[in-house]
């Protein structure tokens, strides 16, 4: 919610939603701005849904999704986090805060114990993902706290061609006939 407009952030998460718009897919965010605008900016109020989260503090809905009828507001993270888990099909996670933390972890930990259908999960960024990332192997890993397989979840890029394709090529192969569906990000 943070990123100024002209943090490189900002500017892959306008080409990410602008990239899985035109792949005809629905970009869901948290509504809020930084990253969150930046996608919805990039795939366009049509293309635009928003789980906004009603904070004392911050956290209005960005211009782009603000007043349309596909966005929500939500009182609780639980209830937003079940959202957005039960109506994406394909997770983009860009450089975030606690909640893209807590939501990253929510996401693997669903996946990883096929609580949810495995479904692709992109960290976008990868100066940002790469120390938790090396944390994740050196130790957690390391200590068989997780499956030496459970890294395989997970694609890390900075190409934006690939964190794209990841998302969209799986489902092509899975059901080639399947409309696009909805990215969260």
């Amino acid at each position: 919610a943070r990123t100024p407009h002209d943090d490189p952030s900002y500017l892959q998460s306008v080409d990410f939603g602008r990239r899985m718009a035109e792949e005809g897919w629905m970009v869901l965010t948290g509504a809020g701005g930084g990253i969150m605008e930046g996608a919805h900016e990039g795939c366009g109020r049509t293309r635009a849904m928003g789980a906004n989260i009603m904070l004392p503090f911050e956290q209005d809905p960005n211009p782009v999704i603000a007043g349309d009828r596909k966005l929500v507001n939500f009182k609780y993270f639980f209830t937003r986090k079940v959202t957005f888990m039960r109506e994406s099909h394909g997770y983009a996670l860009l450089p975030g805060g606690f909640g893209t933390m807590d939501e990253f972890f929510e996401i693997l930990t669903l996946v990883q114990t096929r609580k949810i259908p495995r479904f692709p999960l992109v960290l976008y960024g990868k100066d940002y993902w790469r120390g938790l990332f090396r944390w994740i192997n050196s130790t957690l890993k390391k200590g068989r706290y997780i499956s030496p397989k459970d890294t395989e979840l997970v694609t890390l890029t900075d190409d934006p061609d690939e964190a794209v394709e990841v998302i969209v090529d799986w489902h092509k192969r899975r059901n080639p006939q399947h409309t696009p569906p909805l990215a969260y990000l």
